[in-house]
């Protein structure tokens, strides 16, 4: 398995541009939460108002391959992660329309802010084009990148552009 510092330089090599990091911290979450919201159905009842989703299954899948990469970081995206089940499960319990109309046009239009930022401000394609995985590392670069903007895992910084500047960048 790739380090933490390999798929954050890997991915980060496709978002340069400042402009389509914002985007992605727009883009990114939405999309999460139109997954959260279109996975929560069907749902099976467990233990009091909790209900195992497909939503469920998937985030906690993805929290521990996070927790796997980094425990900080893991702990961060699993919060992050429960936040948008019960998000999807209030949804999943709404009439179909409104249901369908939230995953829906949170999911078209988080994708509208991903593709604006690359074809408008990086002028290259997105990383999961070249790799799968960064369906997967994306919303985790997000947070990286947030609390780098805070000063916050400067030495994990620091590794991803030491790696950008050794030639970690991909071709198109």
């Amino acid at each position: 398995m790739r380090t933490l510092t390999d798929q954050l330089a890997q991915y980060a090599a496709y978002h340069r541009d400042r402009r389509n990091v914002a985007t992605h911290f727009v883009g990114i979450p939405m999309i999460v939460l139109a997954l959260a919201a279109l996975l929560s159905r069907p749902s099976w009842p467990l233990a009091g108002a909790f209900a195992l989703t497909p939503a469920w299954l998937l985030f906690a899948a993805a929290t521990l391959y996070y927790l796997a990469l980094d425990v900080p970081l893991g702990i961060g995206m699993g919060v992050f992660a429960a936040c948008c089940a019960a998000f999807g499960q209030w949804t999943a319990a709404q009439p179909t329309p409104l249901w369908l109309a939230i995953g829906i046009g949170l999911f078209v239009v988080g994708w509208v802010f991903q593709f604006v930022g690359h074809i408008r401000y990086e002028h290259r394609k997105p990383a999961f084009v070249d790799d799968i995985v960064g369906l997967l590392i994306g919303p985790l670069f997000v947070l990286a990148e947030a609390l780098f903007g805070f000063g916050m895992r400067r030495p994990l910084h620091d590794a991803i552009e030491a790696r950008l500047a050794r030639g970690t960048r991909v071709s198109d």
